[in-house]
């Protein structure tokens, strides 16, 4: 049985993406915000250090999304959005991946966004920290290849999740169906499903890539 590790596991992606593990006979490790905290470099060292078991599968889902406009961009909230989105994934596969090294086996899953490969108004410290991983997540990919660890990302488009109906309008929710090619946003599960065959042993030697998972939002 293979052990696994997902952040930002209390809703939405992040829960369905551990829920499939599960269902695929993983164990599944889901810390909550006050077990670690993405934001402390000391919270993730010092929940690390209390890990008994090792963990063959990070998922790295928490983030954050900070709206604003470049003028109205405050320096805390971008260091804030970097540190959490960016280097708190960045430490945590930097501690485990030595364990995976050791046994052979490896596989880091970070959950991206399709705005990393476009963007929009509002989107520039989310955009700036989710082209970064993928940035990460290549660089990852070649260092670990050779020790059966593989590294990719997943970068969803538009989610059906609790938030995204309680930030949008049935209306809005319609219009933004509208402009997708598929015609409807993803469900959470959909996204789970291609992050637990990037997870499993059925993956042998697809690494360093970055999947887009939008309706074919992106080839508009």
């Amino acid at each position: 049985m293979h052990t696994a590790l997902v952040t930002g596991a209390s809703r939405g992606i992040g829960a369905a993406i551990a829920k499939k593990l599960a269902s695929d006979g993983c164990e599944v490790i889901t810390p909550t915000r006050a077990e670690l905290d993405l934001a402390s470099d000391k919270s993730i060292e010092a929940y690390l250090s209390m890990l008994e078991q090792p963990v063959d599968i990070l998922v790295n889902d928490a983030g954050i999304n900070r709206i604003a406009v470049m003028e109205n961009v405050q320096s805390q909230d971008l260091t804030d959005t970097l540190q959490i989105n960016l280097i708190a994934p960045f430490r945590l596969a930097q501690f485990l991946a030595p364990q995976m090294i050791a046994r052979q086996f490896g596989r880091i899953v970070n959950i991206s966004s399709v705005w990393s490969v476009i963007s929009r108004a509002g989107r520039i410290s989310y955009t700036m920290s989710k082209t970064a991983i993928n940035g990460m997540t290549r660089s990852l990919a070649v260092e670990l290849a050779p020790y059966n660890i593989l590294v990719n990302a997943v970068a969803p488009g538009y989610v059906m999740t609790d938030l995204t109906r309680q930030n949008n309008s049935v209306a809005e929710l319609e219009k933004i169906s509208q402009a997708i090619p598929a015609r409807r946003l993803a469900e959470p599960q959909e996204i789970a499903n291609v992050v637990a065959f990037l997870c499993s042993e059925h993956n042998t030697y697809l690494t360093g890539q970055i999947i887009v998972v939008d309706g074919g939002y992106t080839c508009l």
